[in-house]
């Protein structure tokens, strides 16, 4: 199956599996983040859309611990980068439908949550087929070591996703059952 057909069959799945009551546990999150030794302060996270899995519980304790919040903007050029964000802070919604922050402070996370469309064993991702992330971590990789971990339900998981020379692996994947490293 292509990507394509796979995106429609796992998003048309998750409309429907779709639950708010489904959610990861900051306890689990916190624990790994420890036993890793992901020590970094600057978090890369996203603001959930189009029935994404909510993490918004957990960017909210992380910066009560004394994390910085970073979520993406995508600029003119379907260029993303991440801005400097708060739960106080404004958001406007981009012209995709997505809540982003109106922040000006670029920063580059060292661990950055992605959202998944889907996922399987290899530590591939499926996304929405923009390629911002992907394009994204092409950029920035090299100069900013940068811990990828993908966030999604764990019925988004497929036995094998189609990839080309553009995608990039994520490290870690976490669902509302477990961590998967």
């Amino acid at each position: 199956m292509n990507k394509a057909s796979l995106r429609k069959k796992i998003l048309k799945l998750r409309k429907k599996r779709f639950s708010k009551n489904l959610s990861i546990s900051s306890t689990m999150l916190f624990k790994f983040l420890k036993k890793k030794k992901l020590n970094s302060k600057i978090i890369g996270g996203y603001y959930p859309f189009n029935n994404e899995l909510d993490i918004l519980n957990i960017l909210e304790k992380l910066e009560k611990r004394g994390f910085v919040i970073s979520i993406p903007k995508i600029s003119k050029k379907s260029k993303m980068d991440f801005f400097k964000w708060s739960f106080k802070d404004p958001l406007k919604i981009n012209k995709l439908g997505i809540p982003e922050t109106t922040s000006k402070k670029k920063i580059y996370p060292n661990i950055l949550l992605i959202p998944l469309v889907g996922f399987d064993d290899q530590f591939n991702r499926l996304g929405y087929g923009g390629g911002y992330y992907d394009r994204y971590l092409s950029r920035v990789q090299n100069k900013h070591k940068i811990t990828k971990i993908g966030v999604g339900f764990s019925f988004q998981k497929i036995k094998n996703i189609p990839i080309n020379k553009f995608d990039k692996k994520l490290d870690y994947i976490i669902t509302e059952k477990k961590i998967i490293e």
